[in-house]
């Protein structure tokens, strides 16, 4: 929870503007993969994967987000979780990962593209964040025998 309410002050990672607590977290759909890096007792990272659609044409699509706690980024844990994450979406069948990215989120992005994420295309006017209307740059990364198609 802190890592994620971080993000929410630094406004380049999410829409949400009301910090959770465990009780918010625990109404999250858990219907996909979640990776939790930790260090000692202490989780600096997660990633988690969710629903695309409830239609089954596309089952083997997920979402994600992945959240680093700011004192550790730069130190590889995002990419450790991301590597681990599409390894495990791979062999579950996936097809296809996506999100959308803040574009002033270079982090982000400069991770996603390190794994093989492209930019799909910006979403203008995606939704306001604070009064504000923010784009959202679209990420897609396809998985298994379909990266090569």
């Amino acid at each position: 929870m802190k890592i994620y309410n971080e993000a929410l002050d630094e406004r380049i990672a999410t829409f949400n503007t009301e910090p959770v607590d465990a009780d918010e977290v625990r109404k999250w759909p858990m219907d996909g993969t979640v990776l939790v890096a930790s260090s000692g007792n202490s989780v600096i990272g997660f990633v988690r994967a969710f629903s695309y659609s409830m239609r089954s044409c596309y089952s083997g699509i997920v979402e994600f987000s992945i959240y680093v706690s700011s004192q550790e980024r730069g130190k590889g844990v995002g990419s450790r979780l991301m590597g681990d994450f599409l390894e495990i979406l791979t062999s579950e069948g996936r097809w296809k990962v996506l999100s959308r990215v803040f574009p002033e989120n270079l982090p982000s992005l400069s991770l996603l593209r390190k794994h093989g994420f492209r930019e799909v295309g910006t979403y203008r006017n995606h939704a306001t964040l604070h009064g504000i209307w923010r784009d959202v740059v679209i990420v897609e990364r396809l998985l298994g025998k379909n990266s090569t198609a």
